[in-house]
C-alpha cells in the first residue's frame, strides 16, 4: 500500500461530501442532506480561514480524508488545529490511512513556528476510534465537550 497525503482540491468536493455523509450515518446514524453537505464542503474552499481538507490516496484513489479547523490559543500564542470529519473507506481501515494523515499533520505542527498542536473530539461510543487516537499518543483526559446545536 502506497498512501500519499495531499491537500483537498475543488474537484474533490463530491468525494469529500460523500465520505461525510457516510461517516455521519456510520458513527451517529444521522442522515445528512447531501446538497447541504456539498455546500458546506465548498464553503471551506471558498474561505480558507474555515479550514483545510487533507486527503489520503492509494494508487490515485481517495481512501480517506479529514478537515483541519484552526483555533487561536491565547494560552499558547498560536494556532491549534482541530481534526474534524475523519473518514477512511472501510476496505482501507487498519492499513495505516488515518495514521498517515495524522503523522502528516503532526509533522506540519512540529515544523511550524505558529502551530501549537492537534485536537479532536470523538463520539463517546466510538471506542475503536478512541483506541486509534490513543495509540498515536493523543490523550482524552483533559476536557469534556459540551454543545448546544440548533
Amino acid at each position: 500500500m502506497n498512501i500519499k497525503i495531499r491537500p483537498g482540491l475543488l474537484f474533490d468536493i463530491d468525494v469529500i461530501a460523500d465520505y461525510q455523509e457516510k461517516m455521519a450515518w456510520e458513527t451517529e446514524k444521522m442522515k445528512l442532506d447531501l446538497p447541504t453537505v456539498k455546500l458546506g464542503v465548498a464553503a471551506v474552499f471558498d474561505d480558507p480561514s474555515k479550514g483545510k481538507y487533507w486527503l489520503a490516496e492509494n494508487d490515485g484513489a481517495v481512501v480517506g480524508c479529514l478537515l483541519t479547523v484552526p483555533e487561536w490559543s491565547d494560552w499558547r500564542n498560536g494556532t491549534v488545529l482541530w481534526i474534524h470529519s475523519v473518514y477512511v473507506r472501510p476496505d482501507f481501515r487498519q492499513h495505516g490511512v488515518y495514521k498517515s494523515l495524522y503523522q502528516h499533520l503532526k509533522t506540519m505542527v512540529e515544523s511550524s513556528k505558529d502551530l501549537r498542536g492537534l485536537r479532536l473530539y470523538v463520539d463517546k461510543s466510538n471506542e475503536r476510534a478512541q483506541k486509534v487516537y490513543e495509540a498515536l499518543g493523543m490523550s482524552g483526559e483533559h476536557y469534556h465537550l459540551y454543545e448546544w446545536m440548533k
